[in-house]
């Protein structure tokens, strides 16, 4: 079902956009968390440290095409709130076009260049085997990742972030009952938890498909609307490129570090693979929420109503505030607990060492929590390029800072101070150019 976001409270209805999204992408996170669970439970220590650093691998190439879908959904929800269906149609059509294509060409090319991506993040030899094993399974289905986070987007852009959910709750309890027939049954290792999520996700990505083209009426698609617009290619363009350019910087910067993780061992590769997972979780909800202010700011400006667009962020803002101050206490006094559930009790040196990093920076989940309701804003607004600036501040001050502070006295520590850093810098060019965006 639709949401109107140009009227009504808004918080009221963010928050209600915001909720079935965040459980949504709640089991989507689970995806990768479960096979790491898997995994370092029945299989071993280094294919775990194997698994946890193919997520940050997976996380760059699907930021890929969840930055064009994002940024797509953008421009269909300002479409949508200027009852512009016309034009909106012949955007989707133009957008699946496209965003399919790279999904293909995405697939193709990574799994041509398998061992070289593999090589290039510095993993120890005795973690490749097992990297590769997953990473061919993932890759090969970045095609269904693709047309489902397009189907999902454009379902979110006219306010139903419902109907997303269902496909992933269900797609999340097949993954997990497959990983462990897989592994526990018939003994395939990592190999196994691949093709249970390359399966999982591949239905999920079908009935999502399936879903969205019976169930978007209110634009009556008929066969000639199903056009490549040279046009609108154009302007989705400059949504979709760079909305993808900040996602894939992001995890590109993430990618940087996780290369000099790898150089300090096994044991800090496993504990920063574990507090990677952690971190997920517990930024998903301060991301969705961006992602529903997103869809809040595209519609309104779309309908004209800026003086809207400024009362939903001062509402957002107290939202994140209340909800990272409650994460980062949830983590602080859990940590030891949320490392363990990834690795063996055993595992004195890998708990330690994730222990000490989790207690920098969750303290300062609220300077992140703020940076991508920055982002969500711009983006809805149409000023993409800005988040861009903003992202190579963050991720640009963040590495820099990691590679030098690691070779000092701070080693894994300094890794840890350069990620707050970063948000901090970033947060603060954030504010400087809200206010200048709303000036004009």
């Amino acid at each position: 079902m639709e949401t109107d976001m140009t009227k009504g409270k808004p918080m009221g209805i963010i928050v209600r956009f915001f909720i079935p999204m965040f459980i949504g992408n709640l089991f989507q996170q689970i995806y990768n968390v479960v096979d790491s669970i898997v995994v370092g439970r029945f299989v071993g220590n280094e294919a775990f440290a194997a698994v946890g650093s193919c997520f940050l691998i997976m996380s760059f190439m699907t930021s890929i095409l969840i930055g064009l879908a994002m940024g797509a959904s953008a421009f269909f929800s300002q479409l949508y709130g200027g009852k512009q269906y016309d034009e909106m149609k012949k955007a989707i059509s133009t957008s699946f076009f496209f965003i399919l294509s790279i999904s293909i060409l995405l697939s193709l090319i990574t799994n041509v260049f398998l061992y070289e991506i593999i090589e290039l993040f510095q993993m120890p030899k005795d973690t490749v085997a097992y990297s590769a094993e997953y990473l061919r399974y993932i890759l090969t289905g970045l095609i269904f990742t693709g047309l489902y986070n397009i189907c999902a987007y454009l379902l979110r852009s006219i306010g139903d972030s419902k109907s997303p959910l269902y496909f992933l709750i269900v797609s999340c309890i097949l993954n997990t009952i497959l990983d462990l027939i897989f592994v526990l049954v018939f003994n395939m290792g990592v190999s196994g938890v691949g093709l249970a999520t390359f399966i999982a996700q591949g239905l999920s990505a079908l009935w999502c498909a399936f879903y969205t083209v019976k169930h978007m009426k209110f634009l009556d698609f008929k066969r000639r609307d199903i056009v490549f617009s040279r046009k609108l290619f154009k302007t989705i363009l400059s949504y979709s490129v760079l909305t993808a350019v900040q996602q894939s910087l992001s995890s590109f910067g993430m990618l940087m570090i996780q290369g000099l993780i790898n150089t300090f061992g096994t044991t800090v590769m496993a504990a920063f693979a574990a507090c990677s997972k952690i971190d997920e979780f517990a930024n998903r909800p301060l991301q969705d929420l961006s992602n529903a202010f997103s869809t809040y700011v595209a519609q309104n400006k779309g309908a004209g109503n800026i003086k809207r667009i400024r009362q939903g962020f001062h509402a957002i803002l107290k939202v994140i505030a209340l909800i990272s101050f409650i994460i980062s206490i949830v983590v602080f006094i859990f940590a030891p607990n949320l490392i363990s559930i990834f690795v063996k009790k055993e595992s004195i040196d890998i708990i330690q060492v994730g222990v000490g990093y989790l207690r920098i920076v969750c303290i300062f989940y609220i300077l992140l929590g703020c940076i991508v309701m920055f982002y969500g804003f711009f983006r809805g607004m149409g000023e993409v390029n800005i988040s861009i600036i903003l992202t190579v501040v963050s991720q640009g001050i963040r590495v820099a800072l990691a590679y030098g502070l690691a070779r000092t006295s701070m080693g894994f520590t300094g890794i840890c101070w350069s990620i707050v850093i970063g948000w901090f810098l970033s947060n603060a060019l954030g504010g400087f150019m809200y206010k200048k965006v709303m000036a004009n």
